[in-house]
């Protein structure tokens, strides 16, 4: 895990640097690492669960927009990392898959 970097998939928070004071003022480096969780997310569209490392604000914002999906859907593609932008099209592609499926069906019958 130490070649992974430390950065949250969904909203990208990664490692600052500061300075640890003490009572005398001296100031040494340090790190603040964030949070980081490696779950396991439910998407509806492509079935399955897929595991991503998060921080707890990334799954916060997830859970408050109702799921990995809508989330996805609603943040901008912009904002996001190389695997989440991946995850986006796959969920993309599924729904629009799925949504054909289900039109071509009510047609036949």
């Amino acid at each position: 895990m130490t070649d992974m970097a430390r950065r949250c998939t969904v909203t990208g928070k990664g490692v600052l640097v500061g300075n640890n004071v003490s009572h005398a003022n001296n100031k040494t480096k340090r790190r603040f690492l964030p949070n980081l969780q490696e779950t396991s997310l439910w998407s509806d569209a492509l079935e399955r669960t897929v595991r991503l490392r998060l921080s707890i604000n990334g799954l916060r914002s997830i859970e408050h927009n109702g799921g990995l999906d809508s989330y996805l859907q609603s943040v901008s593609t912009a904002r996001l990392s190389l695997d989440a932008r991946r995850l986006k099209q796959q969920i993309i592609a599924a729904r629009t898959r799925r949504e054909g499926e289900s039109a071509g069906q009510g047609a036949s019958s």
